[in-house]
């Protein structure tokens, strides 16, 4: 199976053109965040969005808590898959589903501990997607994706066993540790952000660098 790339954090429309190229299935659009790297306006992120054609698919990364709310956010930005960062009740996204039932819901999992496998089960049952992160949602200022850290992946080897949904990995990838990542969890797709941004901006030759590893990885 080929593991599907997505590119987070993009800041341009040239970052997102520049993905693409590279071979990105997916392009990740991070609005108002309570931390980490990122955020652009729901205006850029819409440019973005309407420029990107199937098969690549965007994803805008929400805060927002309540189901309609995200849905609400999606729809104004004009995506039609949504990466909900912070730990929901199940229920919302049921009301996502009927506020929008065209929209995919990524589902994200903070990988801190043994609870996650459970969340990740319980999330399964409701979500198109899951990805699992390093965040920490209960801190003070709550961390939700962009740390650049990894967490135990033998806890994300366990989640994606234990689900029948597709799972992305993110959390602390780069290209020199992704194909060990990809070997050891067998994602369905991997996530990538601060890994390829030395700078705070998109680098070509680590984006290059990164997506060669993981087709590498794929053997």
């Amino acid at each position: 199976m080929r593991t599907r790339v997505k590119i987070c954090c993009l800041s341009s429309l040239g970052e997102a053109r520049l993905a693409i190229a590279a071979g990105a299935d997916a392009l990740g659009l991070v609005a108002e965040m309570p931390s980490g790297p990122g955020p652009i306006s729901d205006e850029l992120a819409g440019v973005i969005a309407a420029s990107v054609q199937p098969p690549v698919t965007a994803f805008l990364l929400t805060s927002r808590e309540d189901g309609e709310a995200v849905a609400a956010h999606a729809r104004a930005v004009g995506v039609t898959a949504v990466q909900i960062v912070r730990h929901l009740e199940p229920r919302e996204h049921a009301a996502i589903r009927r506020a929008d039932p065209r929209l995919r819901i990524i589902q994200v999992v903070h990988v801190e501990d043994e609870g996650s496998l459970d969340l990740a089960r319980a999330y399964a049952e409701t979500a198109d997607a899951l990805l699992l992160d390093s965040g920490r949602p209960g801190a003070d200022v709550a961390e939700l994706g962009g740390t650049g850290r990894a967490h135990d992946w033998s806890l994300s080897r366990r989640i994606v066993e234990a689900t029948d949904r597709p799972v992305f990995l993110a959390g602390g990838l780069h290209p020199g540790n992704v194909a060990e990542a990809i070997a050891r969890v067998r994602p369905f797709g991997v996530d990538v952000c601060s890994g390829l941004r030395p700078q705070g901006r998109l680098d070509a030759g680590r984006l290059a660098a990164f997506i060669a590893a993981v087709r590498r990885a794929d053997g």
